[in-house]
């Protein structure tokens, strides 16, 4: 590793810490040369994962993005924030073990459907409204009906 400083390729690891779950290694480092410290990061290099949405375009998987839209449906429900940010990082984890570096909207759209019936109904419908596209109220009460809520309860 080149000395930012004296510009020399020869130095030491003095200190090593993982940072981010073990996906980056933070070195101390020590110039032989000069004898000045200095960090460095060690990331691991990860293949990018292309969302497929509905009109064909392509974009860049954000993990944001679909938090943000899990914490728009959770919105005012007794929910953690931590709860939300685990069950993207599933949601990730799960897209990045697949052999595929292309994924289409509607499979990331049902993963998180297929979460937030297990964690919250109210999170589900609200979210499923947007995913959907529900044009009326008749499509809201078919999704009511599906999770077994009848009509007045």
């Amino acid at each position: 590793m080149r000395c930012p400083f004296c510009k020399t390729g020869e130095s030491r690891v003095v200190d090593s810490r993982s940072l981010d779950n073990g996906s980056t290694i933070r070195r101390r480092r020590e110039c032989f040369s000069c004898g000045r410290r200095f960090t460095t990061y060690e990331r691991l290099e990860e293949i990018p994962l292309w969302v497929i949405k509905k009109d064909g375009r392509r974009e860049l998987f954000s993990r944001d993005k679909i938090l943000t839209g899990i914490m728009k449906a959770c919105e005012k429900r007794p929910t953690a924030l931590e709860t939300l940010s685990d069950m993207v990082d599933e949601i990730e984890r799960e897209l990045r073990e697949q052999p595929e570096t292309e994924v289409s909207s509607k499979v990331i759209g049902q993963m998180v459907m297929d979460r937030l019936l297990q964690l919250d109904k109210v999170a589900y419908v609200r979210f499923a409204s947007v995913y959907r596209e529900f044009k009326d109220v008749g499509e809201i009460l078919d999704c009511l009906e599906e999770l077994g809520v009848k009509e007045g309860n």
